[in-house]
Protein backbone atom coordinates (compact mmCIF):
# COMPACT_ATOMS: atom_id res chain seq x y z
CA UNK A 1 0.00 0.00 0.00
CA UNK A 2 2.68 2.49 1.02
CA UNK A 3 4.88 1.32 -1.80
CA UNK A 4 2.14 1.94 -4.35
CA UNK A 5 1.31 5.34 -2.88
CA UNK A 6 4.95 6.42 -2.93
CA UNK A 7 5.05 5.85 -6.68
CA UNK A 8 2.14 8.28 -7.15
CA UNK A 9 2.84 11.09 -4.67
CA UNK A 10 6.48 10.54 -3.80
CA UNK A 11 8.26 8.71 -1.00
CA UNK A 12 8.52 11.68 1.40
CA UNK A 13 4.83 12.55 1.15
CA UNK A 14 3.79 8.89 1.49
CA UNK A 15 5.91 8.45 4.62
CA UNK A 16 4.44 11.63 6.11
CA UNK A 17 0.91 10.35 5.49
CA UNK A 18 1.60 7.11 7.38
CA UNK A 19 3.83 8.78 10.02
CA UNK A 20 6.85 6.64 9.18
CA UNK A 21 10.46 7.84 8.81
CA UNK A 22 12.02 7.36 5.43
CA UNK A 23 14.90 5.43 7.02
CA UNK A 24 12.39 2.78 8.04
CA UNK A 25 11.01 2.69 4.51
CA UNK A 26 14.45 2.19 2.99
CA UNK A 27 16.20 0.02 5.59
CA UNK A 28 14.18 -1.38 8.48
CA UNK A 29 10.47 -1.85 7.77
CA UNK A 30 8.32 -2.64 10.81
CA UNK A 31 7.01 -6.22 10.98
CA UNK A 32 3.36 -5.15 10.83
CA UNK A 33 3.91 -3.21 7.58
CA UNK A 34 6.45 -5.60 6.10
CA UNK A 35 4.09 -6.84 3.39
CA UNK A 36 2.98 -3.37 2.26
CA UNK A 37 6.20 -1.60 3.08
CA UNK A 38 9.10 -3.78 1.87
CA UNK A 39 12.70 -2.75 2.42
CA UNK A 40 14.37 -1.08 -0.49
CA UNK A 41 17.83 -2.08 0.69
CA UNK A 42 19.36 -4.83 -1.42
CA UNK A 43 21.82 -7.30 0.04
CA UNK A 44 25.26 -7.17 -1.56
CA UNK A 45 26.24 -9.91 -3.96
CA UNK A 46 28.87 -11.23 -1.51
CA UNK A 47 26.41 -11.57 1.42
CA UNK A 48 26.01 -15.04 2.92
CA UNK A 49 22.72 -16.75 2.27
CA UNK A 50 20.66 -18.16 5.09
CA UNK A 51 21.73 -21.66 4.13
CA UNK A 52 25.41 -20.70 4.21
CA UNK A 53 24.99 -19.08 7.63
CA UNK A 54 23.36 -22.22 8.95
CA UNK A 55 26.23 -24.35 7.66
CA UNK A 56 28.76 -22.05 9.39
CA UNK A 57 26.73 -22.18 12.62
CA UNK A 58 26.65 -25.98 12.46
CA UNK A 59 30.44 -26.04 12.19
CA UNK A 60 30.84 -23.73 15.21
CA UNK A 61 28.46 -25.87 17.26
CA UNK A 62 30.07 -29.16 16.27
CA UNK A 63 31.80 -31.33 18.87
CA UNK A 64 35.18 -30.16 17.63
CA UNK A 65 34.56 -26.43 17.91
CA UNK A 66 31.85 -26.00 20.53
CA UNK A 67 34.49 -25.31 23.22
CA UNK A 68 36.41 -22.79 21.12
CA UNK A 69 36.05 -19.08 20.45
CA UNK A 70 35.43 -17.67 16.95
CA UNK A 71 39.09 -16.62 16.86
CA UNK A 72 40.20 -20.22 17.45
CA UNK A 73 37.67 -21.59 14.96
CA UNK A 74 38.82 -19.10 12.33
CA UNK A 75 42.50 -20.03 12.80
CA UNK A 76 41.80 -23.77 12.90
CA UNK A 77 39.81 -23.67 9.66
CA UNK A 78 42.56 -21.72 7.92
CA UNK A 79 45.08 -24.37 9.00
CA UNK A 80 42.82 -26.98 7.39
CA UNK A 81 42.69 -24.99 4.16
CA UNK A 82 39.13 -23.67 4.64
CA UNK A 83 37.86 -20.13 4.86
CA UNK A 84 34.45 -19.88 6.47
CA UNK A 85 34.08 -16.11 6.85
CA UNK A 86 35.60 -13.28 8.84
CA UNK A 87 35.80 -13.39 12.61
CA UNK A 88 33.32 -10.54 12.81
CA UNK A 89 30.86 -12.52 10.67
CA UNK A 90 31.30 -15.53 12.93
CA UNK A 91 30.27 -13.37 15.89
CA UNK A 92 27.42 -11.87 13.86
CA UNK A 93 26.04 -15.32 13.05
CA UNK A 94 26.27 -16.34 16.70
CA UNK A 95 24.51 -13.13 17.70
CA UNK A 96 21.67 -13.76 15.25
CA UNK A 97 21.14 -17.11 16.98
CA UNK A 98 21.51 -15.80 20.54
CA UNK A 99 24.74 -17.70 21.09
CA UNK A 100 27.16 -14.92 21.96
CA UNK A 101 27.80 -16.39 25.39
CA UNK A 102 29.36 -19.45 26.99
CA UNK A 103 28.21 -22.38 24.84
CA UNK A 104 29.81 -25.11 26.93
CA UNK A 105 28.31 -26.94 29.88
CA UNK A 106 30.17 -25.24 32.69
CA UNK A 107 30.51 -26.69 36.16
CA UNK A 108 28.85 -24.22 38.46
CA UNK A 109 30.81 -22.79 41.37
CA UNK A 110 29.95 -24.47 44.61
CA UNK A 111 28.37 -22.43 47.35
CA UNK A 112 30.69 -22.83 50.30
CA UNK A 113 29.22 -22.55 53.76
CA UNK A 114 30.78 -20.03 56.11
CA UNK A 115 32.52 -21.87 58.97
CA UNK A 116 31.12 -20.98 62.40
CA UNK A 117 33.20 -22.47 65.21
CA UNK A 118 33.02 -21.83 68.94
CA UNK A 119 35.67 -22.64 71.56
CA UNK A 120 34.99 -22.21 75.28
CA UNK A 121 38.15 -23.95 76.52
CA UNK A 122 41.51 -25.15 75.29
CA UNK A 123 41.84 -28.08 72.89
CA UNK A 124 38.39 -27.66 71.38
CA UNK A 125 39.30 -25.82 68.17
CA UNK A 126 42.71 -25.85 66.52
CA UNK A 127 43.69 -23.86 63.47
CA UNK A 128 46.61 -24.85 61.28
CA UNK A 129 48.33 -23.40 58.26
CA UNK A 130 51.59 -23.41 56.32
CA UNK A 131 53.74 -20.39 55.49
CA UNK A 132 56.92 -19.98 53.46
CA UNK A 133 60.26 -18.90 54.93
CA UNK A 134 62.77 -17.49 52.45
CA UNK A 135 65.81 -19.68 51.88
CA UNK A 136 69.41 -18.84 50.98
CA UNK A 137 68.78 -18.36 47.25
CA UNK A 138 66.10 -16.58 45.27
CA UNK A 139 62.94 -18.67 44.82
CA UNK A 140 64.00 -21.15 47.50
CA UNK A 141 61.85 -21.63 50.58
CA UNK A 142 61.41 -23.64 53.73
CA UNK A 143 57.89 -24.51 54.82
CA UNK A 144 56.67 -23.80 58.34
CA UNK A 145 53.69 -25.84 59.57
CA UNK A 146 51.95 -24.38 62.64
CA UNK A 147 48.98 -25.62 64.71
CA UNK A 148 47.47 -23.08 67.13
CA UNK A 149 44.71 -23.42 69.71
CA UNK A 150 42.29 -20.57 69.00
CA UNK A 151 41.02 -20.31 72.61
CA UNK A 152 44.42 -19.95 74.28
CA UNK A 153 46.47 -18.88 71.22
CA UNK A 154 48.94 -21.56 72.34
CA UNK A 155 51.01 -23.08 69.54
CA UNK A 156 50.51 -26.77 70.20
CA UNK A 157 52.65 -27.99 67.31
CA UNK A 158 55.01 -26.76 64.59
CA UNK A 159 57.48 -28.10 62.07
CA UNK A 160 59.88 -26.71 59.44
CA UNK A 161 60.32 -28.83 56.32
CA UNK A 162 61.81 -28.61 52.84
CA UNK A 163 58.47 -28.94 51.11
CA UNK A 164 54.71 -28.99 51.60
CA UNK A 165 53.50 -32.57 51.80
CA UNK A 166 50.34 -34.12 53.15
CA UNK A 167 52.40 -36.91 54.76
CA UNK A 168 54.32 -34.34 56.82
CA UNK A 169 51.10 -32.62 57.86
CA UNK A 170 49.68 -36.02 58.82
CA UNK A 171 52.71 -36.76 60.99
CA UNK A 172 52.58 -33.37 62.75
CA UNK A 173 48.86 -33.58 63.51
CA UNK A 174 49.12 -37.11 64.85
CA UNK A 175 52.06 -36.31 67.14
CA UNK A 176 50.41 -33.11 68.38
CA UNK A 177 47.15 -34.89 69.22
CA UNK A 178 49.08 -37.52 71.16
CA UNK A 179 51.08 -34.89 73.04
CA UNK A 180 47.91 -32.97 74.00
CA UNK A 181 46.03 -36.19 74.92
CA UNK A 182 43.20 -35.49 72.51
CA UNK A 183 40.27 -37.89 72.82
CA UNK A 184 37.84 -38.87 70.08
CA UNK A 185 35.04 -36.35 69.59
CA UNK A 186 36.87 -33.63 71.52
CA UNK A 187 38.58 -31.58 68.82
CA UNK A 188 37.83 -29.73 65.59
CA UNK A 189 40.75 -28.76 63.34
CA UNK A 190 40.22 -25.80 61.03
CA UNK A 191 42.35 -24.96 57.99
CA UNK A 192 42.19 -23.27 54.62
CA UNK A 193 41.81 -25.16 51.34
CA UNK A 194 45.44 -25.85 50.52
CA UNK A 195 46.36 -29.14 48.93
CA UNK A 196 47.79 -30.58 52.14
CA UNK A 197 44.78 -29.46 54.16
CA UNK A 198 42.32 -31.19 51.82
CA UNK A 199 44.42 -34.28 51.14
CA UNK A 200 43.00 -37.74 51.67
CA UNK A 201 45.78 -38.90 54.04
CA UNK A 202 45.02 -36.02 56.41
CA UNK A 203 41.28 -36.61 56.12
CA UNK A 204 41.70 -40.34 56.89
CA UNK A 205 43.92 -39.54 59.88
CA UNK A 206 41.41 -37.10 61.35
CA UNK A 207 38.67 -39.67 60.88
CA UNK A 208 40.73 -42.31 62.68
CA UNK A 209 41.46 -39.91 65.55
CA UNK A 210 37.82 -38.88 65.87
CA UNK A 211 38.69 -35.27 65.00
CA UNK A 212 36.25 -33.08 63.07
CA UNK A 213 37.70 -31.15 60.14
CA UNK A 214 36.68 -27.68 59.00
CA UNK A 215 37.78 -25.57 56.04
CA UNK A 216 37.74 -21.89 55.12
CA UNK A 217 35.89 -20.60 52.10
CA UNK A 218 38.11 -20.07 49.05
CA UNK A 219 39.95 -16.73 49.05
CA UNK A 220 38.50 -15.66 52.42
CA UNK A 221 41.45 -15.08 54.75
CA UNK A 222 39.14 -13.97 57.57
CA UNK A 223 37.94 -17.55 57.89
CA UNK A 224 41.34 -18.49 59.32
CA UNK A 225 42.26 -15.35 61.33
CA UNK A 226 44.21 -16.89 64.20
CA UNK A 227 46.81 -18.61 62.05
CA UNK A 228 47.17 -15.51 59.87
CA UNK A 229 47.62 -13.32 62.96
CA UNK A 230 50.23 -15.62 64.45
CA UNK A 231 52.26 -15.61 61.21
CA UNK A 232 52.12 -11.80 61.15
CA UNK A 233 53.35 -11.61 64.74
CA UNK A 234 56.31 -13.81 63.83
CA UNK A 235 57.28 -12.05 60.61
CA UNK A 236 57.00 -8.57 62.14
CA UNK A 237 59.39 -9.40 64.96
CA UNK A 238 62.52 -7.20 64.92
CA UNK A 239 64.79 -10.24 64.84
CA UNK A 240 62.97 -12.01 62.02
CA UNK A 241 65.65 -12.48 59.36
CA UNK A 242 65.34 -11.50 55.72
CA UNK A 243 66.17 -15.08 54.77
CA UNK A 244 67.50 -18.28 56.32
CA UNK A 245 70.79 -19.78 55.18
CA UNK A 246 69.77 -23.35 55.98
CA UNK A 247 66.90 -25.32 57.43
CA UNK A 248 68.75 -25.74 60.74
CA UNK A 249 68.87 -21.96 61.10
CA UNK A 250 65.12 -21.73 60.36
CA UNK A 251 64.33 -24.39 62.93
CA UNK A 252 66.51 -22.72 65.54
CA UNK A 253 64.75 -19.38 65.04
CA UNK A 254 61.29 -20.99 65.22
CA UNK A 255 62.22 -22.88 68.37
CA UNK A 256 63.21 -19.64 70.11
CA UNK A 257 60.23 -17.72 68.71
CA UNK A 258 57.55 -20.23 69.74
CA UNK A 259 59.09 -20.59 73.18
CA UNK A 260 58.78 -16.79 73.56
CA UNK A 261 55.34 -16.71 71.96
CA UNK A 262 53.87 -19.36 74.25
CA UNK A 263 55.55 -18.45 77.54
CA UNK A 264 56.43 -14.75 77.46
CA UNK A 265 54.24 -13.02 74.89
CA UNK A 266 51.39 -11.02 76.47
CA UNK A 267 48.69 -11.59 73.90
CA UNK A 268 46.14 -8.79 73.46
CA UNK A 269 43.42 -11.22 72.34
CA UNK A 270 43.43 -13.09 75.67
CA UNK A 271 43.55 -10.18 78.10
CA UNK A 272 47.34 -9.70 77.85
CA UNK A 273 47.98 -13.09 79.35
CA UNK A 274 50.48 -15.57 77.98
CA UNK A 275 49.11 -18.39 75.79
CA UNK A 276 50.69 -20.97 78.09
CA UNK A 277 48.88 -19.62 81.18
CA UNK A 278 45.50 -19.76 79.42
CA UNK A 279 46.10 -23.15 77.81
CA UNK A 280 47.16 -24.90 81.00
CA UNK A 281 44.81 -23.12 83.43
CA UNK A 282 47.14 -20.62 85.16
CA UNK A 283 45.24 -17.58 83.88
CA UNK A 284 42.77 -17.23 86.76
CA UNK A 285 45.61 -17.15 89.29
CA UNK A 286 47.47 -14.53 87.26
CA UNK A 287 44.34 -12.40 86.96
CA UNK A 288 43.70 -12.64 90.71
CA UNK A 289 47.24 -11.45 91.42
CA UNK A 290 46.79 -8.52 89.05
CA UNK A 291 43.47 -7.63 90.66
CA UNK A 292 45.05 -7.59 94.12
CA UNK A 293 47.82 -5.31 92.90
CA UNK A 294 45.29 -2.89 91.42
CA UNK A 295 43.16 -2.88 94.58
CA UNK A 296 46.18 -2.13 96.73
CA UNK A 297 47.16 0.71 94.43
CA UNK A 298 43.60 2.05 94.66
CA UNK A 299 43.60 1.86 98.44
CA UNK A 300 46.93 3.66 98.65
CA UNK A 301 45.81 6.51 96.43
CA UNK A 302 42.11 6.53 95.43
CA UNK A 303 42.33 10.02 93.95
CA UNK A 304 44.75 8.78 91.34
CA UNK A 305 41.92 6.57 90.09
CA UNK A 306 39.33 9.36 90.57
CA UNK A 307 37.80 7.32 93.36
CA UNK A 308 36.74 4.58 90.99
CA UNK A 309 37.88 1.03 91.55
CA UNK A 310 39.98 0.05 88.49
CA UNK A 311 38.54 -2.63 86.25
CA UNK A 312 40.91 -5.35 85.15
CA UNK A 313 40.79 -6.55 81.54
CA UNK A 314 39.64 -10.15 81.62
CA UNK A 315 40.28 -12.95 79.21
CA UNK A 316 37.44 -13.93 76.84
CA UNK A 317 35.19 -16.76 77.96
CA UNK A 318 34.51 -17.86 74.39
CA UNK A 319 36.26 -17.51 71.06
CA UNK A 320 34.60 -17.66 67.64
CA UNK A 321 35.55 -18.16 64.06
CA UNK A 322 32.78 -16.18 62.32
CA UNK A 323 30.36 -15.54 65.16
CA UNK A 324 26.78 -15.74 63.79
CA UNK A 325 25.04 -12.38 63.60
CA UNK A 326 21.76 -13.73 64.94
CA UNK A 327 23.30 -14.79 68.24
CA UNK A 328 22.51 -12.32 71.01
CA UNK A 329 24.80 -11.16 73.75
CA UNK A 330 27.07 -13.93 74.94
CA UNK A 331 29.68 -14.17 77.63
CA UNK A 332 32.87 -12.75 76.24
Amino acid sequence: MVNNLSEKIGTKTACDVFGLPRSTYYYQPEPEVQADFPSKRKLPDFAYSQQEKQEILNIMNSDIYMDQTPYEIYASQLDEGNYLCSIRTLYRILDENNQVNERRNIKRTNTYQKPELLATEANQIWSWDITKLKGPEKWTYFYLYVIIDIFSRFVVGWMVAYRELSSLAQKLIKETCERQNIEAGQLTIHADRGSSMRSKPVAFLLSDLGVTKSHSRPYVSNDNPYSESQFKTMKYRPDFPKNFNCIAEARDFCRRFFDWYNREHYHSGIGFLTPESVHYGFADEDLLNRKNVLLKAFEDNPKRFRNKIPILKNRPKSVWINKPENIGKMVK
